[in-house]
């Protein structure tokens, strides 16, 4: 294993260490020393114990928020626990659906919007031109109009009627 690898608290429980003696060190072994075996031993307890606190500080999972609930563990991130964001990863998802489908349907309905302006602007339009057709043919249909017509154009076999119209009785 390289040394930059992380460890768990399950590999730590597996390491062996195994001491190998220098060259030096080889020699003075053959000699029994108290001196070296008293270093020995303090360096496997030194060892022991930084194993030790390895395993009690390494652990996987966030720190279990306090009960209490106020601004500073809001605003300093304690709430978003591991745990915390996997019980509510639905609810999360859920959100950020309904969020882009509200998104959606915004854009959708100011298209519309607009749209519909449009179309009320044509229809307005619309409207002002056959007003002003129908006053065009108003203003030409009327009597006096026609008759201005009808005396200045000297072709025309129609004139306007000397004699007052008479009413026809018919007996049944």
């Amino acid at each position: 294993m390289d040394i930059n690898d992380k460890k768990t608290p399950a590999d730590i429980d597996q390491i062996e260490l195994t001491i190998v003696p220098t060259d030096e060190e080889a020699d003075s072994a053959a000699e029994p020393s108290t001196k070296s075996e008293q270093e020995a031993e303090k360096a496997e307890e030194a060892i022991k114990d930084t194993i030790e606190k390895i395993k009690q500080t390494a652990s996987e999972e966030d720190p279990r928020p306090s009960g209490q609930l106020n601004l500073r563990t809001i605003l300093g991130g304690d709430l978003l626990t591991t745990q915390m964001v996997r019980s509510q990863i639905w609810l999360f998802i859920m959100i950020v659906a309904f969020s882009l489908v509200y998104v959606a349907f915004r854009y959708q309905c100011q298209q519309d919007m607009i749209k519909i302006d449009k179309l009320e602007e044509r229809l307005r339009d619309a409207k002002f031109k056959a007003l002003s057709a129908s006053s065009t043919l108003t203003a030409k249909s009327r009597e006096s109009h026609v008759l201005d017509i009808l005396k200045q154009n000297k072709d025309s076999l129609l004139h306007q009627a000397d004699q007052p119209p008479y009413i026809i009785e018919v007996p049944e």
